[in-house]
């Protein structure tokens, strides 16, 4: 299958009064048409950071991301219009990224004007499929940001990140601000139209429990790295990181048979190391149960310990 976004080796540091903050060391994964990857992780885990550098937003210390085949390892403004159309990212909060001065009419027919897909009568008719598409009534392009709710803002984010018709789109944690029932339905909308679409997804998380239901293939990250990668499924019914461990056992289940596929109950020890001041060897094994006297000494490599299923973890060496 043809790759949509590769990323390779990403890097990326921060230069602070404290130090410096290697936000993002040695990603690296690849996206196909119509997937989902879950890219999940602890706040401060730098899985943002990742996004907004597949985005442009951020420019990266080191490595290099394709997306079809192209290098695009540069900055936004640099990137050409055609590309730009083609990558579009939903933030967390709708709230901050439409803009209150601008009636849904507006904020959905500005990429269209800026990318010139459509003009003059066909602008009202794209702006009616587009409030379709999310399952919003026509009657919303008149109103504004501050007569929304929180859910209808965020189905208004993602229909402006598709009025372009991109192959990829970043999700920030798009359901995150939201109340359940909400993100039930923003999370069906999402499926919906990528199996229309065929579109490709990163999705940026927290929420494990979202990933089991929705993810093709899921990515942990710890302090800026990649600990673990499998496809889906057996990323929840075989995890080999003690870290994916720890975090699957403290999962909230509400029923007998996902009870069974945790693993047992592992009792987190230890903090988050600063990112100005990581440990040698493996950032993880000051809170592993598992850990050596190697694990304190080496940084551990990415292994494929079964196909497609990577980890970066001493106990899976050679």
């Amino acid at each position: 299958m043809d790759e949509l976004l590769v990323v390779e080796g990403l890097r990326k540091f921060f230069a602070t009064s404290r130090g410096i903050v290697r936000a993002v060391q040695d990603v690296s994964f690849a996206i196909h048409p119509g997937e989902t990857f879950g890219l999940v992780g602890e706040s401060g885990s730098g899985k943002s950071t990742v996004a907004y550098m597949v985005m442009g937003m951020y420019r990266p210390t080191g490595g290099r991301i394709l997306f079809k085949g192209q290098d695009i390892t540069m900055p936004h403004a640099r990137r050409p219009l055609v590309l730009k159309k083609e990558l579009q990212i939903v933030f967390q909060d709708p709230g901050s990224s439409l803009n209150p001065r601008r009636s849904v009419r507006e904020i959905l027919e500005l990429p269209l004007r800026v990318h010139r897909l459509v003009d003059g009568r066909k602008l009202q008719e794209k702006v009616e499929e587009l409030l379709n598409l999310v399952e919003l009534p026509p009657d919303y392009a008149e109103k504004y940001p501050r007569a929304l709710g929180g859910g209808e803002k965020q189905m208004v984010a993602i229909a402006r990140a598709l009025a372009t018709e991109p192959s990829l789109l970043v999700l920030d944690e798009p359901t995150s601000a939201l109340d359940v029932s909400i993100q039930a339905k923003i999370i069906n909308t999402l499926v919906r139209i990528q199996k229309e679409r065929r579109l490709g997804y990163l999705f940026i998380t927290h929420d494990l429990s979202l990933m089991r239901n929705i993810a093709h293939r899921v990515a942990i990250m710890y302090l800026g790295r990649i600990m673990e990668l499998a496809p889906a499924q057996v990323f929840f019914e075989r995890p080999l990181h003690p870290y994916t461990q720890m975090l699957l056992s403290s999962i909230p289940v509400i029923s007998e048979e996902e009870e069974r596929l945790k693993p047992a109950k592992i009792v987190s020890t230890g903090e988050i190391p600063s990112p100005v001041n990581l440990p040698p060897g493996c950032v993880f094994h000051p809170r592993c149960r598992e850990a050596r006297e190697v694990c304190r000494r080496e940084e551990p490599g990415m292994r494929e310990v079964e196909v497609g299923h990577l980890v970066r973890c001493h106990l899976y060496g050679a």
